[in-house]
């Protein structure tokens, strides 16, 4: 296990980045996305994380009774949503992430790096 961060500077140091992450944080959560379907007939809004957080359907889906066709132009539009979340998650943490960082190969859930963080911290 590598040593636990000594001295105050070092500790100052933590402190700063760990609040800067919790910031980031913060902010991601507020994020919000929407996207509607290719005919207008279906909007979705997702969170920071991709979370669905509202899902609003024309009256006019069910015209068509092909529950296949509609769950997957459901399943697409929360697609693009969450993609566009993700691209506005980027953003806010482009300053903790390398330059080369793709939305496809990047997790920008930090709950797991704070906790490293506390761990190296020595559990202060």
């Amino acid at each position: 296990m590598e040593a636990p961060f000594s001295g105050s500077d070092m500790y100052a140091d933590y402190e700063r980045l760990a609040e800067d992450v919790r910031t980031m944080q913060e902010r991601m959560a507020g994020i919000r996305a929407t996207a509607d379907s290719e005919d207008g007939l279906i909007s979705v809004t997702v969170g920071g994380a991709g979370e669905l957080i509202e899902l609003w359907l024309d009256p006019r889906v069910y015209r068509t009774l092909d529950s296949a066709a509609l769950a997957e132009s459901i399943t697409a539009t929360v697609h693009r949503a969450a993609a566009e979340s993700q691209e506005k998650g980027m953003v806010i943490a482009a300053g903790f992430l390398p330059a080369e960082s793709s939305p496809e190969g990047t997790d920008l859930r930090f709950g797991p790096l704070l906790h490293r963080l506390d761990e190296r911290a020595g559990g202060r």
